[in-house]
């Protein structure tokens, strides 16, 4: 190291480097957690929600994960370019001489190529500062943007399905608030685009440029001007406005697609690998759902189980969860006459309908004298009816369950998929 030289940074280092480190640092190891933490909430609340609020669940779910996800791999990637930074300015202060492009073996084309590109150290250095300084702005812009439209878009239909819900409102309330969010974004994109292409054209003072002139300012101060977010702004007129939106939409569209396509693979294991030609069959599969001692609560699908596939003792004991995306609807038709009852009166018309909802057959003989007992399932504390089926005089070998099911209330019939009607679960003696 040459003494003469003094061990300092440059005067143009960014001069957020030390707290720029300092988030990254301590901040990836929560946000590569935190989608993990998520899942499991997802798949913890998901069955215990109705068709009408898991919209807002599923949604909340999708913009919070791809948050996460976008300030994880921000961090990290951030963590990576300080690290390259570092190491070149270490290697700045050990070889302060640059690169001796004559003691590099390379033809004389490639040699006259690297020579007309006169690059010092000092300009390495300061391109990858940079780098890491707009990559971090970039990644944590993204991220607010994201959650912002979180907290608004989710916020808004939550508000509104607590009305429909509260008055009884017959409506979808995603629609309705697609429909208020359309109406909402309307006169801004029609006072923009006219303001774009025809706003020199119009007489300052006249009525149509204070209409628009008074739309912008509204929209401006409710937060959605142009330097509302000033790092975007900074970055869209200086590195080229049509590059940055595209880097900005494509890095939010990719989050958001790849969260959801994450999500759909959770929920379909097999749907990923090379299982085009085994046999697809929900009603013939042995579900590891169906057994207590093979399931996983935190993440398989809320579906009636047994204690085991192998019954050694007297009783079956069938357990088939509440699950309000196809009970709730059905026994809102069927059940119509419990609402006039009170007290034990009414937990006794709820359970006479949840038993004909869903009666049992085994072996495909009904079950007539099978009566349900108000429960639990104690490993994930959602609410189940409990049924103890006598097996005493069965023969040795397989049998087979049928627990009937109401549709989904959220989804119109699949005629490619149709939905056989009811749960099976094998069993042997």
């Amino acid at each position: 190291m040459d003494a003469r030289r003094p061990p300092a940074l440059s005067a143009r280092t960014t001069p957020t480097w030390e707290v720029e480190l300092l988030i990254s640092g301590v901040a990836v190891f929560a946000m590569l957690q935190l989608p993990g933490w998520l899942d499991d909430r997802m798949f913890a609340l998901e069955p215990r929600v109705g068709s009408d609020w898991r919209p807002v669940l599923l949604l909340f779910y999708i913009y919070s994960k791809s948050t996460a996800v976008v300030l994880a791999v921000t961090f990290a990637i951030h963590l990576l370019l300080r690290a390259q930074w570092i190491a070149l300015v270490g290697m700045d202060s050990v070889y302060p001489q640059g690169v001796q492009l004559d003691r590099l073996r390379m033809g004389p084309i490639q040699r006259a190529i690297e020579e007309a590109r006169p690059e010092s150290s000092a300009d390495a250095i300061e391109r990858a500062d940079n780098r890491a300084s707009v990559l971090f702005a970039i990644g944590v812009s993204i991220a607010l943007i994201i959650a912002s439209i979180c907290i608004f878009f989710c916020g808004s239909l939550l508000l509104v399905n607590l009305l429909a819900q509260s008055f009884d409102w017959p409506i979808d309330p995603l629609k309705v608030m697609l429909g208020l969010f359309g109406a909402l974004m309307l006169p801004f994109m029609a006072a923009s685009m006219i303001d774009q292409f025809r706003g020199d054209r119009l007489r300052p003072g006249g009525a149509t440029h204070r209409v628009i002139a008074a739309t912008l300012r509204f929209y401006t101060r409710i937060g959605m001007g142009r330097r509302n977010s000033h790092v975007v702004a900074l970055l869209t007129s200086n590195g080229g406005e049509r590059r940055m939106m595209a880097v900005v939409v494509g890095i939010m569209v990719a989050a958001l697609l790849g969260v959801g396509a994450a999500y759909t693979a959770m929920g379909s294991p097999g749907a990923i690998g090379s299982y085009a030609l085994f046999p697809d069959s929900g009603h013939l599969q042995l579900r590891s759902e169906h057994y207590d001692d093979q399931r996983n609560p935190a993440r398989d699908a809320a579906l009636p189980f047994v204690q085991s596939a192998v019954i050694t003792g007297p009783y079956v004991k069938l357990l088939v969860p509440y699950r309000p995306d196809r009970d709730q609807p059905a026994m809102r038709t069927h059940c119509a006459h419990a609402r006039l009852l009170q007290g034990d009166a009414l937990a006794t018309a709820r359970l006479a309908c949840l038993q004909a909802l869903h009666p049992v057959s085994l072996d495909g003989k009904p079950l007539p004298g099978l009566r349900y007992e108000i429960a639990s399932d104690p490993r994930t504390d959602r609410p189940a009816l409990l049924a103890m089926i006598d097996v005493r005089n069965l023969a040795p070998g397989r049998h087979d369950l049928r627990i009937a099911r109401p549709p989904r209330g959220d989804r119109r019939p699949d005629n490619d998929n149709p939905d056989p009607g009811f749960d099976a679960i094998a069993f042997w003696r």
